[in-house]
């Protein structure tokens, strides 16, 4: 625990920090050309050389570093629990992508704030940590960059890995590694699992057993994703008594079976109406085309168009909404999953009061969809014609959707026990001063 000296370097470690000093002037001109290209001011991008942009706060300072979008939404829950049960401290939250930023910027609980995580190199973690001071590091799912974990060990900060994930082709090769496995996981002080399969994973690769601790996904415990009641009220008076469905964080290469089970549909339900929300609103001119050219009349809301009472498709292509498409209908099929994409949070959905529908490409919610499909609160399709099927069946029978729906709020009323257990985790890793209210 906190003040043990962790296992010592291995050859393997070694050498990646000698290839990441090798590698680190050409990975910072492709990461600043990225964030440059979303039109982030350079003190911002120069953030990824570990250039803090805000000064640090006073007193205790909790991090938190998640990859990308659902990552760090998912522990936004959490820091709110930990701010109310340490009304002095302050949090920080790193993520990568711009995207992530933008969203975390607009929903971020009292006390918070966020940055771009230095680059995985000496001189760029060196001086994030210099400037942060961490009191406890928090890293989320599967972000495990090895001198940003070493570097901040070495400054007393403990460390735990929440909702760990891992694949099992990323498990298979770690095994392949003990000693420098085992070296990098016993950086961590704790290491919470979403589910008793990367428990068993960390376990063989080298993790000690006294730190793992299984717990559930913390996703089914973020708060729900925000709606706009404005944006709400005109599309239910536009579309007035019509049926909705939702395909929601579409790929390329899913809209045309979604598109087919929606033509199916209108065969037995003319009056209705697709709203389409591709997973990257920025392929939106190619998902309109692909609606065109499939014939269907539409609307597209990245212009300010509305529905009208003919519009077959809507297609929503904007960031940052899709709660408000969750609230306009429980029917919603989820994305990433009709090919072997990995699927995306189906608890979002849930949360908002709908059922889901699936494909089985899902892999990185394999248990998850496992006990959802099992409980009725998920159903898994693979084509058009099955997609088209069980929509229609829950438009015709809706007592069978709301059997669905109430599943599914069930199964995400059982996950808050293990926020509690979470957060009391956590407080146990802090020093018994700083836990003090002032």
């Amino acid at each position: 625990m906190p003040g043990e000296t962790p296992a010592q370097p291995t050859l393997l470690y070694s050498l990646y920090c000698g290839a990441s000093a090798l590698i680190a002037p050409f990975a910072w001109r492709k990461v600043a050309a990225k964030l440059r290209a979303y039109g982030l001011p350079e003190t911002r991008v120069r953030e990824r050389l570990g250039h803090a942009s805000l000064p640090r706060p006073g007193g205790q300072l909790i991090w938190f570093h998640a990859a990308s979008v659902g990552e760090s939404l998912s522990v936004l829950t959490l820091i709110r629990r930990l701010g109310e049960q340490l009304p002095a401290a302050e949090f920080l939250i790193t993520s990568g992508t711009p995207t992530s930023a933008e969203l975390i910027e607009k929903r971020m609980p009292p006390r918070c704030r966020h940055q771009f995580p230095p680059l995985d190199s000496a001189a760029a973690v060196d001086r994030f940590l210099a400037h942060w001071r961490p009191d406890l590091g928090v890293f989320v799912e599967s972000e495990l960059w090895p001198q940003m974990l070493v570097r901040a060990r070495r400054t007393g900060c403990p460390l735990v890995l929440l909702n760990a994930r891992l694949s099992e082709r990323s498990a298979d090769g770690w095994k392949k590694r003990p000693e420098t496995a085992r070296f990098i996981l016993d950086q961590f002080d704790l290491l919470v699992t979403q589910n008793q399969r990367t428990a068993d994973n960390l376990a063989a690769m080298g993790a000690a057993l006294e730190r793992i601790r299984p717990g559930s996904n913390l996703k089914a415990v973020s708060a729900p994703l925000p709606a706009d009641e404005k944006t709400l009220a005109d599309l239910r008076a536009a579309l007035g008594q019509r049926p909705v469905w939702v395909a929601s964080s579409t790929h390329e290469g899913e809209e045309e079976t979604v598109l087919a089970a929606h033509r199916l549909l209108l065969q037995r339900h003319p009056d209705l109406c697709l709203l389409l929300a591709p997973r990257h609103p920025e392929r939106g001119d190619a998902v309109e085309a692909l609606i065109a050219a499939a014939g269907f009349t539409l609307a597209r809301r990245s212009i300010g168009e509305a529905p009208a009472p003919d519009t077959q498709v809507y297609l929503a292509d904007t960031l940052g909404e899709v709660g408000t498409w969750y609230a306009l209908s429980p029917l919603v099929f989820l994305g990433g999953s009709l090919r072997e994409i990995g699927g995306h949070n189906p608890f979002e959905p849930m949360q908002a009061g709908a059922a889901v529908i699936s494909g089985t490409g899902h892999f990185n919610f394999a248990e998850t969809y496992a006990e959802l499909t099992r409980l009725g609160a998920a159903t898994e399709v693979t084509s058009a014609e099955q997609l088209a099927e069980q929509l229609s069946l829950w438009l015709q029978e809706p007592q069978k959707l709301e059997a669905a729906r109430t599943a599914a709020a069930q199964f995400i009323s059982r996950q808050s026990d293990q926020l509690d257990q979470t957060v009391a985790s956590l407080l146990a890793l802090l020093p018994a001063q700083q836990q003090e209210a002032p």
